[in-house]
């Protein structure tokens, strides 16, 4: 398993394993003029799942928003439950 990779172009957190991808995907935006972030949705492939890599894809892409200052919202239902 690959370390998270942030592709802000594509504004995602990816994790590559075995070829295949798991993936973090937001989008960022003015709430009122102050910078926010909404984490959209979490996907890891069926044949990995429960290996811990969707936590490790939210951990990471929080821990980037904070520092960046960003608003958290959390669209994507398993990301929301980071942020609560």
């Amino acid at each position: 398993m690959s370390d998270v990779q942030h592709q802000p172009s594509q504004q995602r957190f990816v994790i590559y394993h075995e070829g295949d991808e798991a993936l973090l995907a937001y989008r960022l935006f003015s709430n009122g003029g102050i910078p926010a972030i909404d984490f959209t949705s979490t996907y890891v492939p069926p044949e990995f799942r429960g290996q811990g890599l969707a936590e490790k894809l939210v951990r990471t892409g929080l821990k980037w928003a904070k520092a960046q200052g960003y608003e958290l919202h959390a669209s994507c239902w398993y990301v929301a439950k980071f942020i609560r």
